[in-house]
C-alpha cells in the first residue's frame, strides 16, 4: 500500500476509534485503537513498514516536546528533586532490578536485551495518571509525584533503552564508557535543547520585531521546532535528541508566557494544532502496535521454544515484576517523607496508575531488525509481544481495579491517545477541594456557560426593534440550541428523558397549530391543492419523527427537526423565486407565517388549560419552542424583508452586544466566586474564538 494511502487509512481509523469511545466509555480508546490495528493487519492484510530512524523522528520528537511544553510548574516544581528521584533512579532500579528478574523469567532472552525490555517499559503515561486520580483520591503530594515522573521519565527510560539496545547490537558494553558516555549524550543534549530553543525563540522574536507576524507562519514554526532541534542534536552533535526536545519544550512554556498577552491570537491557534498533532500520532501509534502484533503473535506462534501462553505468561510476569517495584519504591517514599506509618493502600494504586502507553510502543518498536553483525536482532518478536502484552495488562488492570476502588465515581479511564482539552479540568479540581470550605457553590463549566449564554439572550432581548427581529429571533435560536445540548448533559438520565418528553409534548402541540392553520387556509381557498398536500406531508414526516419509540435516544430532538426544517424552507423559498411566479411565493409565505401563528397559539392555549400545569414542564422547551415559531413569522413578513447586507449588519451588531454580555457575565462570576480562574480563561476563549469567527464574518461580508 502506498504511504499517502496508509495514513489517510491510520487517521479515519483513529477518528473512528474516538467515536467507539463515546459510545464504550469503559474501554480505553487505547485498547480501541490496538483493536482496529489488528482488525487492519488481519482482514486487510496491511503492513506499515518501520523504519528506527525516522519512527523516533515522527513520534518521539513532537510528543516529547509537547511534554515539555506541557509541564506544569507549582506543586510540580515544589517536588522536584523526588520527581527526578523518581524519574532517574526508579528508571534506573526498573531497568537493572526489572531487567535483571525478566532475564530469569525468561532465560532465553540475553541480559542486555532483558534490560532494554524493562527500560522501555519504565516510562509510565501522565494522562492516564491524570485520569485515575479523578477515579481514587491519591494524596497530593503523592499525586503531583507520580504526575511529574510520568511527564520525565520518558527521556530517561528511552536513553536506558537505547544503552541497552546498543550492547546488544554491539555485544560491547563498559561500565566506565557507559557512565561517562551518558554523562555526555545528557548533558549536551539538556544544552543544545536549551541554546536551540532560545535561539529559535530569538529568531522568532526578531523576525516579529520585522514585522513577520503571520500566525500560520509562527504555528509552523514551533511545529518543525522539535524536529529540527531533534535532528541536530543526534546528527550533527551525536548527544541525546530525547533530552533535548524535552528541554526544548520546557524553554518554550517558559517562553511561550511572556506572549500570551502579545499575541493570544497565536497561542490558540497553536495550541489547538498541537492537540491536533498530538491526538493523531498517539492514535496512529497504538494502531500501529495492533497492526504490529499478528506478526509478533505469528513468530511466536511457530518458534518451537516458546507457545503463545508462555508469552502472554511472560508478559504478565513482566507487568508484575514492574507493578512490585512502583509500589515497593512509593512505599518507600511515603516512609521516608512523611513521619507517620505508610499506606500500602496508596502505594499500590500508585503502582497501578503506571499505565504504559505511547511512549513505551513507539520505543519497542524502533527495536532495529539486525546486530552489527548482520544477524538477526535476538528474540525481537518476542520482546515486541511482551511489551505489548504489557501495555495492554496495564490497561485492563487499571479498568477491572478502579471501578473496584472507587465504585461511586465512574470516570473513564483515558490515556494519552484520549487527549483533549477535558484534561485542564485538573486543575479546577484541585482547586475546587482547596476553596470549597471557603467559597460560595462552584459551577461546572456546562452551567457556567449556559448562565452567561442567557445574559447574551437577555441582551438581544433588550435591543431587539422591530427592524432587526428576523436577526434578533435567528440568533437567539442558535444560543438556545446550544443552551439546550449543554442542559442535557448536566442533566442525569431520568431528568433527561423527561425534558425529551416535554420537548415531545409541546412539539405535537405545535404541529396540531399548525395544521389547523393548513386547514384553514385551505378551506377558505387562500392556497392551493398542491401547496396544501405538500405542507401537510412535512407536517406529517415531523409527527412521525417525534412518535418514533426511540425518540428518547435523539439528543436533542428539537435540533433535529427544526434545524432540518429551516433548511429545507429556505431551499424551497429560494426555489420557488427563481422557478415560480410570485403569487406562489406569497403563498408559501403565507403557510410559514399563519402555521406559526396558529402554533404559537396552540401552545398558549395548552398551557393555559387547567388539566396542565405549566410549571411541571421544562421551561427552556417553551421558551425554545415559542422562539422558534416567532423566527418562523418574522421570515415570512414581507414588510419586514430586508436586504441580505442588513441582515448581516444587523446580526453582527447583535453578536458583539451578546458577546459582550457573555464577556461581562464570566467577570461576574469570577468576582462572586462560582467559577475558577481556570475555568474562566476557557470561558473566555471560547468567547475569543467566537469574536474571530465573527470578524472573519465581517471580512467576508467587506470583500
Amino acid at each position: 500500500m502506498l504511504i499517502v494511502e496508509a495514513v489517510i487509512l491510520l487517521v479515519v481509523l483513529v477518528l473512528i476509534s474516538n467515536v467507539i469511545s463515546h459510545y464504550l466509555t469503559f474501554i480505553p480508546v487505547s485498547l480501541i485503537q490496538i483493536a482496529l490495528g489488528l482488525v487492519m493487519a488481519l482482514f486487510w492484510e496491511i503492513e506499515i513498514p518501520l523504519d528506527t530512524d525516522w519512527f523516533l523522528l515522527l513520534f518521539i520528537a513532537p510528543l516529547l516536546f509537547n511534554d515539555g511544553r506541557r509541564f506544569p510548574k507549582r506543586e510540580l516544581w515544589q517536588l522536584r528533586g523526588p520527581i527526578f528521584a523518581n524519574s532517574i533512579l526508579l528508571v534506573f532500579l526498573t531497568t537493572v532490578v526489572g531487567g535483571y528478574f525478566i532475564y530469569l523469567m525468561i532465560p532465553r532472552l540475553s541480559l542486555s536485551v532483558s534490560f532494554a525490555l524493562a527500560a522501555i517499559l519504565s516510562p509510565t503515561d501522565p494522562v492516564a495518571v491524570q485520569s485515575i486520580s479523578k477515579r481514587v483520591k491519591l494524596p497530593d503530594r503523592i499525586l503531583h509525584l507520580v504526575s511529574g515522573e510520568s511527564l520525565v521519565n520518558d527521556a530517561s527510560g528511552l536513553i536506558a533503552f537505547k544503552y541497552a539496545v546498543a550492547a546488544t547490537v554491539t555485544g560491547v558494553f563498559s561500565f566506565s564508557h557507559a557512565v561517562g558516555d551518558f554523562l555526555y549524550i545528557s548533558i549536551l543534549g539538556f544544552l543544545a535543547g536549551f541554546v536551540l530553543m532560545l535561539m529559535i525563540e530569538f529568531l522568532r522574536n526578531l523576525l516579529r520585531q520585522q514585522g513577520i507576524n503571520d500566525v500560520i507562519f509562527n504555528t509552523v514554526l514551533q511545529l518543525m521546532t522539535p524536529f529540527v532541534v531533534y535532528v541536530i542534536t543526534e546528527e550533527i552533535l551525536h548527544a541525546s535528541g530525547v533530552i533535548a526536545v524535552v528541554t526544548a519544550g520546557v524553554v518554550s512554556h517558559t517562553q511561550g508566557n511572556r506572549l500570551v498577552e502579545d499575541s493570544p491570537e497565536l497561542k490558540l491557534v497553536s495550541e489547538k494544532t498541537w492537540d491536533i498533532i498530538v491526538y493523531l500520532l498517539n492514535g496512529i501509534v497504538f494502531l500501529i502496535l495492533g497492526d504490529e502484533l499478528p506478526l509478533a503473535t505469528t513468530k511466536i506462534i511457530n518458534d518451537v521454544h516458546f507457545n503463545t501462553f508462555q508469552a502472554v505468561g511472560y508478559s504478565f510476569g513482566a507487568w508484575l515484576i514492574l507493578l512490585l517495584i512502583r509500589v515497593v519504591w512509593i512505599y518507600l517514599y511515603q516512609g521516608i517523607s512523611k513521619p507517620r506509618r505508610p499506606s500500602l493502600r496508596v502505594a499500590l494504586l500508585a503502582g497501578l496508575s503506571g499505565v504504559r502507553g505511547a511512549v513505551t510502543m513507539a520505543g519497542v518498536l524502533s527495536l532495529p531488525l539486525v546486530t552489527a553483525s548482520g544477524q538477526a536482532f535476538p528474540q525481537r518478536s518476542l520482546v515486541l509481544f511482551v511489551a505489548a502484552g504489557v501495555i495492554i495488562i496495564s490497561l485492563v488492570a487499571a479498568v477491572v481495579t478502579l471501578p473496584l476502588v472507587a465504585p461511586d465515581n465512574p470516570v473513564p479511564l483515558q490515556t494519552r491517545a484520549s487527549f483533549s482539552d477535558e484534561l485542564d479540568d485538573e486543575l479546577d479540581e484541585n482547586e475546587t477541594d482547596q476553596q470549597q470550605s471557603n467559597e460560595p457553590h462552584l459551577l461546572s463549566e456546562a452551567e457556567a456557560r449556559i448562565y452567561i449564554m442567557r445574559l447574551a439572550i437577555n441582551a438581544i432581548e433588550e435591543h431587539r426593534r422591530i427592524e432587526n427581529q428576523r436577526a434578533a429571533y435567528d440568533l437567539i435560536l442558535d444560543y438556545q440550541f446550544i443552551i439546550r445540548r449543554l442542559e442535557l448533559k448536566t442533566r442525569d438520565d431520568e431528568d433527561r428523558k423527561q425534558v425529551v418528553d416535554d420537548e415531545v409534548t409541546l412539539r405535537q402541540v405545535g404541529l396540531k397549530g399548525e395544521q389547523s392553520a393548513l386547514d384553514r387556509l385551505y378551506a377558505h381557498h387562500q392556497i392551493s391543492s398542491q401547496a396544501y398536500h405538500s405542507a401537510s406531508r412535512t407536517i406529517k414526516r415531523a409527527v412521525q419523527r417525534i412518535n418514533h419509540p426511540n425518540r428518547h435516544l435523539d439528543f436533542a430532538p428539537l435540533r433535529s427537526w427544526s434545524s432540518f426544517l429551516h433548511r429545507t424552507s429556505q431551499w424551497v423559498r429560494s426555489a420557488v423565486h427563481q422557478s415560480q411566479n410570485k403569487a406562489t411565493s406569497n403563498e408559501w409565505l403565507l403557510i410559514d407565517r399563519e402555521s406559526a401563528k396558529s402554533a404559537i397559539k396552540a401552545l398558549s392555549k395548552y398551557l393555559g388549560d387547567d388539566e396542565v400545569d405549566p410549571q411541571a414542564l421544562d421551561k427552556q422547551a417553551i421558551y425554545h419552542l415559542v422562539v422558534f415559531y416567532r423566527n418562523r413569522v418574522e421570515r415570512a413578513r414581507k414588510d419586514q424583508r430586508v436586504s441580505r447586507s442588513e441582515y448581516a449588519k444587523q446580526l453582527n451588531q447583535l453578536r458583539v452586544i451578546a458577546l459582550g454580555a457573555e464577556r461581562t457575565g464570566v467577570q461576574s462570576l469570577l468576582e462572586s466566586g462560582n467559577i475558577t480562574w481556570q475555568m474562566s480563561g476557557r470561558l473566555r476563549q471560547y468567547i475569543n474564538y467566537s469574536e474571530n469567527v465573527l470578524m472573519m464574518a465581517v471580512n467576508d461580508e467587506l470583500d
